[in-house]
């Protein structure tokens, strides 16, 4: 969004402040798994819904959440690489912020207890367990993205979390089938904090923010980037090819160039210029989860 032409009114604040290109990282693990659903014959359109409602309102709170604590505690500044962050531009002030975050995790708390509801109590226990993560990413006195943990929180809770309690709600079980489909998205999602992570490395060492990239340096934050990546495909390929799935998943094979793409860049740039690295593997996740989806409907229609 553009922010220097013109005074923005307070909706596209918000809406700047809701980061809505992070939202494909909420929405993948949901279009998993109620694919994965769909294909044990699970599927459940409104708890289908209401679990991507939820999802993404945690998604905006986590936002909300890391724009404030992040500014209270120094991480941004004027001289931060990415989007405008509305606390730290003086857009609005903190305590409105926080407000909109308890605000928005409510709302998802609310839909959650309709999903717990007709799906029983570990609903409530994920949920719970979403929020707290959410808020003590950069929130409360040990903030874990500051110590170099985000990455894995994030594949528990983008990935496992997110794939498995979606397939939960609909089949009220769990399964191999959804966690299996749960470690190629979360992959994929800690490659989008790999990537922003890199860019801000420089004045998140400054300010004390411990990221995983700021502890393997530059260098190691890429290599992180093409590991995390890889294994991604190469997981769902020896899903396919073992006999653990159907060979329709072959079909992210698809999103290769444009990952292929992805690691290429950010091994040549630094900085401002990995904003679109970030947007872009933002679109890789969708990409790949609708592929994946696809793969696993393809599997009951069409089976090989």
């Amino acid at each position: 969004m553009d922010t220097s032409s013109k005074p923005l009114t307070h909706g596209q604040i918000w809406l700047l402040a809701a980061r809505p290109r992070t939202l494909p990282a909420a929405a993948a693990p949901v279009i998993i798994g109620s694919a994965i659903a769909y294909a044990d014959g699970s599927f459940r359109l409104l708890p289908a819904l209401g679990t991507l409602a939820a999802a993404l309102l945690l998604q905006i709170g986590a936002n909300f959440a890391n724009d404030v604590f992040d500014y209270q505690k120094g991480a941004d500044t004027p001289d931060r690489l990415g989007p405008v962050r509305v606390t730290q531009a003086g857009m609005l002030k903190p305590g409105t912020v926080k407000a909109g975050m308890w605000i928005t995790f409510a709302l998802a708390a609310l839909i959650g207890l309709y999903l717990a509801w007709i799906s029983g109590w570990p609903i409530i226990a994920i949920g719970m367990a979403a929020i707290l993560a959410a808020l003590l990413y950069t929130g409360g006195p040990f903030p874990y993205g500051y110590r170099g943990l985000g990455e894995f929180f994030v594949f528990l809770f983008f990935g496992v979390a997110a794939v498995m309690g979606t397939y939960y709600i609909q089949a009220v079980r769990f399964s191999l089938s959804a966690f299996i489909g749960s470690v190629p998205v979360g992959l994929l999602i800690v490659a989008i904090l790999v990537v922003n992570n890199l860019r801000d490395i420089h004045t998140d060492r400054a300010s004390g923010k411990n990221t995983l990239a700021v502890r393997l340096g530059a260098q190691g934050a890429r290599q992180e980037y093409l590991l995390v990546v890889l294994l991604a495909y190469l997981i769902t390929f020896l899903q396919a090819l073992s006999g653990m799935g159907s060979f329709w998943l072959l079909l992210p094979a698809l999103t290769l160039p444009l990952a292929a793409e992805l690691i290429v860049f950010v091994y040549k740039n630094e900085g401002k210029a990995l904003n679109r690295a970030l947007a872009r593997t933002g679109q890789l996740v969708l990409y790949f989860s609708l592929a994946y989806s696809a793969a696993s409907i393809l599997a009951r229609l069409l089976p090989l």
